[in-house]
């Protein structure tokens, strides 16, 4: 039974979600602000986070940075805020998904759904072995000698180009923005800045994709960052 965790104030909207979710046959935990929410993620076996922006104590972004940090579960945003600037904002520091207030819990439970299943087909498809070989398509990864093939033929790639590329496969079809992968791949004390990000990503096209204008694997979403697409 996977756990969800949700992180929300308006305590009688997180007892409705709570409800269908259990109906659902999951184990719901609820609490009431991000330091919160950041605690029982340390304490506990969480699934998937329902996360609401506005909270009393730090913003919902801010509980995403941390959480993306330390953790790759899904993690599902929620705000009555419609405007787009939020949900690029959102999807550009790594959520899965932005569902915007009022919505359905029949939708709510249908998005949860989808995302765990998601989740766990990517994990069984790129399991993090050091061993392990990653393969889509013409694409092929070996992590343990750490070399790279397009369609039989080995490319040479740098060792953050290496690294970084391993990385949005491991979280194929997920939208990371370039500050959360600068600061998983240089690290926080890195004496560049996320523009790095930019420069690789353009070596790697040249390197795999047949046409780095039209790439095949690493895409661009524009306003949140790059998506390696499976």
């Amino acid at each position: 039974m996977k756990r969800i965790l949700i992180v929300e104030d308006d305590q009688s909207i997180a007892n409705l979600q709570k409800d269908y979710l259990e109906l659902s046959n999951y184990s719901v935990k609820i609490v009431n602000n991000g330091a919160e929410g950041l605690k029982a993620l340390e304490q506990e076996e969480i699934g998937l986070v329902i996360l609401d922006i506005m909270l009393p104590d730090m913003d919902g972004f801010e509980v995403l940075k941390v959480i993306r940090v330390k953790d790759d579960i899904p993690v599902l945003l929620v705000s009555a805020r419609a405007e787009e600037i939020y949900k690029i904002n959102g999807l550009g520091l790594g959520a899965d998904d932005y569902i915007t207030k009022p919505f359905s819990s029949g939708e709510l439970v249908a998005r949860v759904n989808a995302h765990l299943k998601k989740f766990e087909r990517m994990k069984e498809r790129f399991g993090k072995g050091e061993g392990s070989k990653i393969q889509v398509r013409g694409l092929e990864i070996h992590k343990d000698s750490r070399r790279a093939f397009v369609n039989g033929n080995e490319v040479m790639l740098a060792q953050k180009e290496f690294d970084l590329l391993v990385f949005l496969l491991q979280h194929a079809n997920r939208v990371i923005g370039k500050e959360e992968l600068f600061e998983r791949i240089w690290g926080m004390d890195a004496l560049s800045d996320a523009s790095t990000v930019t420069v690789h990503i353009a070596r790697i096209r040249e390197k795999i994709e047949e046409n780095p204008s039209k790439p095949q694997y690493i895409g661009t979403v524009w306003g949140s960052g790059y998506r390696f697409m499976v």
